[in-house]
């Protein structure tokens, strides 16, 4: 039999994550069956489960696809010399929160994982993995900002850290569960919590 190249074997997992991703969606993530991912993935079990044996598998895959592109991000900004404002590291944060809310809605698919994850061993175990990858970010961001004197030298940059994640997390469950509020009006908070100007806040950090 001809050897299966990586190509395919690549594009075949990600028909079946985004056909996960629509179930997750569509049905939420409890009453989402893997029986239901693959009929919308349109595979037999036999080749689903090549891949995948379950809803964690499919959740841990959909997340390090995202997870990736926001390593990716805090490197660039750990790179910068000097380090952007933490004002703008914020609103780039916040903006692809919002472009993942809109295109294919896995912001949305995390919130109900968080639910899981609460009575659930495996999905906690999920959560603490992927969530203190992000923090640990978000330390050595503060780290950096407090070494080029943006943040007080006597400032404990673990706790700076956990606050700006705290932040990121609140402006998903206010997008996610009550709406009504954007982006824009949330750095206008942050800014007035900092005790700088929201004319003076950077609009976004280039991170190409």
């Amino acid at each position: 039999m001809p050897r299966v190249s990586e190509a395919h074997l690549a594009a075949r997992r990600e028909q079946i994550i985004d056909a996960a991703t629509r179930c997750f969606l569509r049905n939420g993530f409890h009453q989402t069956s893997m029986q239901d991912v693959i009929r919308e993935a349109e595979l037999s079990v036999g080749a689903f489960y090549r891949y995948f044996d379950s809803k964690a598998a499919l959740i841990k895959a959909i997340a390090g696809e995202k997870i990736g592109v926001v390593q990716a991000t805090a490197d660039h900004l750990l790179r910068q010399d000097p380090p952007p404002p933490v004002l703008a590291v914020i609103d780039d944060l916040l903006r692809q929160i919002d472009i993942n809310l809109t295109d294919d809605g896995t912001v949305r698919i995390a919130v109900q994982v968080w639910g899981e994850a609460v009575h659930d061993p495996e999905f906690a175990g999920l959560i603490t993995e992927i969530y203190g990858r992000i923090r640990g970010n978000a330390v050595a961001l503060a780290r950096r900002a407090q070494e080029s004197g943006q943040l007080p030298a006597g400032a404990d940059p673990v706790a700076i850290g956990s606050a700006l994640f705290g932040l990121i997390q609140g402006y998903i469950l206010q997008r996610v569960l009550i709406g009504e509020v954007d982006r824009e009006s949330y750095m206008s908070g942050i800014a007035a919590l900092m005790g700088a100007g929201h004319e003076d806040r950077p609009r976004t950090v280039t991170t190409e």
